[in-house]
């Protein structure tokens, strides 16, 4: 185990982070008198256990090779999501540990999935930390997608590598300038976020905490009517706009800070999320019209189609009474998410751009057999590993997608709802379809065998499958 000294030694560091983090929601239970012991011992246990991690492990080499890199980034959110579910497992209301376990891991994943039934009746604490997890998330997810991934060749992520360093040696060192200046930029979103909030009408705790899920498209609430509680038009808008902002790529605002004032406007992931938003908004708006003209109700289209696409999963209308189109379109937005390099989930819109001109390309050599056709990549040839590793993991999605849907359904769940929760699962969207799962549902009554299926779909989809999926290979254990 002498080789795996620095992957310990960071688990350890970001223990005792997660246990410093604990501490917060301790304010919360003072300002609104929920005194109780449950945060203070999840984070004495929490810092302990990274404590004997960071000291068992201070003779590491401070270096990570890849088979390092990958077995760090799986042990870190698993980690995390098994000592976030601490507060849940020790609070004054009765969580289970299947639960608990669920909470965190769909907190943590920022899937936004609950099982809590009424979010009202919760302690303000809880509600704090289930935030607290998605905001963490969501900036621990920007960190390895732009630091970490691209060296690990991770479903294709090799296209955003931020340097030329060797991908086997030394991958922590060179990714602190980048990850203090993604925390910056996504401490600078939130607090934006929160002030905008607070302005139009959201008390100081809803503000702060719905801040944290916004910029995390996280999607958790403190209310079961999501941000449909507030009934606010300037909410919502303002939501759109900071659920848009944490779904671009954070290297683009690095790009930006550094002089490339241009760099929105010339992304091509950017573009094409832009251009998916407004198709799906013009093609959901001429079928409601068309079909459910009472329905037709441009702000919660805007809204709900944002929402799906970036797996935030915040609502302000039950879309699953609009029909069976729109339910089918959702679930596809499901499958898309956002860019590659910002906190949204899914198959990312690089990977189906990548496809897009793949398929085009072989459409075009079969009309012209002799003709020589580039597949390019915001103007730059991209190599047929680089196509094959994007291709096998749309592939790798869509076959765990039917086999989570499969194993839903041997645990009795009917077939919206096993489809929509193996969705909403491996896409970290948050809420599922139908009546059970759906806008205004929860995953209380699921089965604790279905709960552990969707925990560990949210892992894979949160981590791009072959994170995951790796180290399971006995050749991966193999020095």
């Amino acid at each position: 185990m002498s080789n795996y000294k620095t992957v310990f030694f960071t688990l350890g560091i970001l223990q005792i982070i997660l246990g410093i983090f604990m501490l917060i929601p301790i304010i919360v239970q003072f300002f609104y008198n929920e005194i109780d012991a449950s945060f203070f011992a999840s984070s004495i246990i929490t810092i302990i256990f990274g404590t004997l991690f960071l000291l068992s492990n201070l003779d590491h080499d401070k270096r990570l090779n890849l088979q390092q890199a990958f077995l760090l980034t799986a042990l870190s959110w698993f980690s995390v999501a098994i000592f976030g579910s601490l507060p849940f497992i020790f609070s004054n209301i009765e969580f289970s540990i299947t639960n608990a376990f669920f909470e965190s891991m769909s907190g943590i994943t920022t899937t936004g999935s609950t099982i809590i039934s009424n979010l009202e009746s919760m302690p303000r604490s809880i509600l704090f930390w289930r935030a607290t997890l998605q905001w963490l998330g969501g900036i621990g997810i920007i960190v390895m997608a732009i630091t970490l991934m691209p060296i690990m060749n991770v479903g294709g992520m090799q296209l955003f590598k931020i340097s030329n360093n060797d991908s086997s040696e030394k991958i922590l060192p060179k990714s602190k300038e980048i990850a203090l200046r993604l925390i910056f930029i996504y401490l600078i979103l939130s607090l934006m976020c929160a002030s905008s909030y607070k302005i139009l009408g959201m008390n100081v705790f809803d503000s702060l905490t719905h801040s944290m899920t916004t910029i995390a498209t996280g999607g958790f609430s403190n209310y079961n009517e999501s941000i449909g509680f507030f009934n606010s038009f300037w909410i919502e808008i303002s939501a759109m706009i900071f659920i848009i902002l944490g779904s671009l790529p954070f290297i683009v605002y690095i790009k930006f800070l550094s002089g490339d004032k241009k760099i929105f406007f010339s992304d091509i992931q950017i573009k094409t999320f832009l251009k998916i938003i407004f198709t799906s908004i013009i093609i959901l708006s001429i079928y409601l019209a068309i079909n459910k003209s009472t329905q037709l109700d441009l702000r919660s289209i805007f809204f709900n189609v944002i929402s799906i696409l970036t797996g935030t999963g915040y609502v302000n209308a039950q879309f699953d009474s609009w029909g069976g189109f729109p339910l089918m379109l959702f679930l596809i937005l499901m499958f898309i998410g956002g860019c590659a390099g910002s906190t949204t989930c899914g198959i990312k819109i690089f990977r189906v751009q990548i496809l897009y001109s793949f398929v085009s390309n072989q459409l075009k050599k079969i009309i012209y057999p002799r003709g020589v056709f580039t597949l390019k990549y915001n103007k730059e040839p991209v190599d047929n590993k680089f196509i094959a590793s994007v291709i096998s993991f749309i592939y790798m999605y869509l076959v765990i997608f039917f086999i989570i849907t499969a194993l839903l359904s041997l645990t009795g769940l009917d077939f919206i709802t096993s489809i929509s929760g193996a969705a909403t699962s491996i896409s970290n969207v948050g809420p599922g379809l139908g009546s059970t799962i759906g806008p205004n549902g929860n995953f209380s009554s699921l089965p604790n065998i279905s709960k552990w299926i969707l925990s560990l779909g949210m892992i894979l989809g949160r981590l791009e499958l072959f994170a995951i999926l790796v180290l399971f290979l006995p050749s991966f254990w193999k020095n």
